[in-house]
This record gives structure tokens, C-alpha cells and sequence, in this order.
């Protein structure tokens, strides 16, 4: 048997270095506990030998009572990846984000193509295989998989999502090497190419329509794009990346805005509603008139209490998404609401986190059950991404909407 007072050390040891880490968090904002015990589980889900971060740490747990809906998440998504080293970023934490950027920056050099959706922790995109096992899940649930269909899916988003990531990095006093800058220009025009056709969206759906938050995340891709050849970081054409980043606001402008919903639509003349178009508060797309009407329709139409389902049609088949719910956050932050911002805040954290303070992917807004996997990585990152809203909000870091 162990020597007893051995493990008592060896606990002690493990404490502190937790401890000391915790403490190299510098947010010392409203919700700081919150915020720091999400940072907490944002580093355990960090594939230490790579940098990756896994999306959750789990397979298979339910998100669906009556639907199949069981997913393997132990894959590391750019959008989640781009999500993290923002937080990351503000909250002080160096070593972690950079080895992440590196691995990613890496792994698009390696791969000389377009960005892929999601890769293996130890690197490279895994196959479109999905294996199902003959065993009964949580609670009984089914089917008990390994893999993720997603890997062979066009998501425009993804352009966005991994300008954003080399944009908070340059922002940060980081400097791009050549190589990466080639291939960062050779990415930006194949989102402006790209902008134009149809794909499955951020929610990885099997219909490949003209969705209109995927045209919102080529138009924040070419955006930072511009920005980055204004600062000498990439070459290319940052006249013509600016051109159709205009072109994609005046689609989204017509073809994305439906006046019987009173909102932005999930895709043209669909007269659904989707949850995603938060992220577009946030990148500074559109925080007027617009904006909050669009938020309203979704707290009408999406909303359970201060949850939020992801898109029309979900409330009969899965539970409202954590996610959402805190993007709502910070959107209400940025146009200008930031006290009902705060309220809602208050209202999320008394009843979605649990005892130790895991988010999943889901909650059961009548029970304060959990469902999907967990912890999730997404979740976790639009609660800090809510806290650091309302905080630079409130001291004059941001100017919202007035």
C-alpha cells in the first residue's frame, strides 16, 4: 500500500499547482469566480502535447430525449479553438494560448488547403467515419459512437473563426511568419470565393442552404483579412477582400432580414429564426436597431426563461443551448442593454451551472438537468465571453450602442 502521508503530499502538491495557475488568471471583473473556475476547465480540456483543445471531454452523452442526438466531441473545432485564445487572451493566460496557435498555425501548413472544421487532438483531420457500438449509453441512451461526420462539411464559418484566432494574436504583440502569411492570403481569397455558395452552417446541419450567419463569418474572415495586410502581417488584395466583404453585408442586408419576422432569418425565406446571428452583436457586425430587434424576436420565439433554444423547430427535439443563453449576454452588453445584460447574467449562473461548477452543452430549462457532453469547451467560453462584456462595458473598453 502507498505510504499515506506520500499521498497526502502528493494531493498537496496538486492543489497548489492548481492554485498557482488559477492565479495566474488576471480578471478581477464582475462574476470573477465564474470566470475563473470556467478558465479552470477550459485548461484541462488542452491536449498538453499539442496545444489542442478538445471540444468537451466525453462521446455520447445525450442532447435529445426523443431524438438520437449523440455526438462524439473529443476533437478540437477551429470556431472553438478561435472562441478560446479570446478568452484565454483577456484573462492573462500566455503559455497555453500561444502553444494553441502555434499547433493550429502548424497544422494549416501541413494541410496546404482550406481550413478544415475539426481536427484529431494529436493533429490532422480525422476521417468522416462514424462507428456505433452495441452497448447502452447514459441512462440507456443510443447510439454509443466514436467519430464526427462533421470533418468532410463546408462551414463558411470556419474562415471566420480562425481569422478572429490570428487576429487576437497579432493583436497581442505576436508577429506572423511568412509562410503562415502566404497561406492566410491564399485562405482570405477562397473566402471571398467561397462567400457565395451554400453549406451546412455552424450547427453541422445535413441541408447545405445559403445560411446567413455562414455569410457573416466570411465577412468577418475578409474584414480582419483587410486589416491584417493594413498592418504589413499578409500580403494580398485588401481592396478586393474589403469589396466583397461589403457585398456580404449587402446580402445579409436584403437577403438575410425578413420584416415578418422583425429579424435577421436563418436563411433566406425560411422565416426561422437561429440563435448564431449573437455572434454577429459581437463581431461588430451590426449592433443597432436591426440587432435588438433581432434579439427580441429570439427571446419571443427561442427563449425558455433566460435560456435560449439554438434554432427554430429545436424546442420539441433537444433542450436550450448554453451557449446561446450567454451569448445573449453579451450581445445585450454591446447594443446597448447592459443592465438587462447583467440581470440575465445573474439569472444564467443561479441555476446552469452544477455543484462544481461544469457546464454542459445543454439544460433542461424546466429541471436544471444537464444534457450533451461535458464539460463543453462552448459553453464555458460564452460564460467567460459574457463576464469580460459586461466588464469592459461598464469601464469603457467597449462603447456600446447608445
Amino acid at each position: 500500500m502507498p505510504d499515506p502521508e506520500g499521498l497526502d503530499r502528493g494531493v498537496d502538491r496538486t492543489i497548489e499547482a492548481w492554485e498557482r495557475w488559477s492565479a495566474s488568471c488576471t480578471y478581477d471583473g464582475p462574476f470573477r469566480d465564474e470566470v475563473r473556475r470556467s478558465a479552470l476547465l477550459l485548461k484541462q480540456l488542452i491536449f498538453a502535447p499539442t496545444g489542442a483543445i478538445a471540444a468537451a471531454a466525453t462521446t455520447s452523452l445525450p442532447e435529445s430525449r426523443t431524438t438520437a442526438k449523440n455526438w462524439d466531441y473529443r476533437y478540437s473545432w477551429i470556431r472553438d479553438t478561435a472562441f478560446s485564445l479570446t478568452a484565454l487572451f483577456q484573462l492573462g493566460v500566455r503559455e497555453e494560448t500561444h502553444a494553441s496557435i502555434t499547433w493550429l498555425l502548424s497544422l494549416l501548413r501541413e494541410e496546404g488547403e482550406g481550413p478544415g472544421v475539426l481536427h484529431t487532438l494529436a493533429g490532422g483531420r480525422p476521417g468522416a467515419d462514424v462507428t456505433c457500438y452495441d452497448v447502452p449509453g447514459w441512462r440507456g441512451s443510443s447510439p454509443v459512437v466514436t467519430g464526427n461526420r462533421a470533418t468532410d462539411q463546408l462551414q463558411l464559418g470556419v474562415y471566420g473563426d480562425l481569422f478572429s484566432t490570428v487576429q487576437v494574436y497579432v493583436d497581442h504583440g505576436n508577429v506572423l511568419d511568412a509562410p503562415t502569411g502566404r497561406l492566410l492570403t491564399s485562405i482570405a481569397d477562397r473566402a471571398a470565393d467561397d462567400w457565395r455558395r451554400r453549406d451546412a452552417g455552424m450547427w453541422e446541419l445535413e441541408d447545405d442552404r445559403h445560411y446567413t450567419t455562414s455569410k457573416l463569418g466570411c465577412w468577418v474572415a475578409l474584414t480582419h483579412a483587410a486589416h491584417l495586410a493594413d498592418l504589413g502581417q499578409i500580403d494580398g488584395d485588401a481592396g478586393r477582400w474589403r469589396h466583397e466583404a461589403e457585398a456580404i453585408r449587402e446580402w445579409v442586408g436584403t437577403e438575410g432580414w425578413s420584416e415578418n419576422l422583425g429579424a435577421y432569418e436563418f436563411h433566406p425565406g425560411s422565416d426561422e429564426l437561429d440563435a448564431s446571428i449573437l455572434l454577429h452583436a459581437i463581431s461588430g457586425f451590426d449592433r443597432g436597431e436591426r440587432m435588438i430587434r433581432t434579439l427580441d424576436a429570439l427571446e419571443e420565439k427561442l427563449g425558455a426563461g433566460p435560456h435560449l433554444y439554438r434554432y427554430s423547430g429545436m424546442r420539441s427535439e433537444e433542450e436550450t443551448f448554453l451557449a446561446c443563453s450567454f451569448w445573449m449576454v453579451a450581445a445585450r452588453a454591446l447594443c446597448g442593454q447592459v443592465e438587462r445584460a447583467q440581470e440575465l447574467m445573474e439569472q444564467l449562473l443561479a441555476q446552469a451551472p452544477n455543484d462544481v461548477g461544469v457546464l454542459a452543452e445543454m439544460l433542461d430549462p424546466t429541471t436544471g438537468a444537464h444534457a450533451g457532453n461535458l464539460p463543453q469547451a462552448l459553453s464555458h467560453l460564452a460564460l467567460v465571453n459574457a463576464a469580460l462584456t459586461i466588464h469592459s462595458v461598464r469601464t469603457g473598453e467597449v462603447e456600446p450602442v447608445s
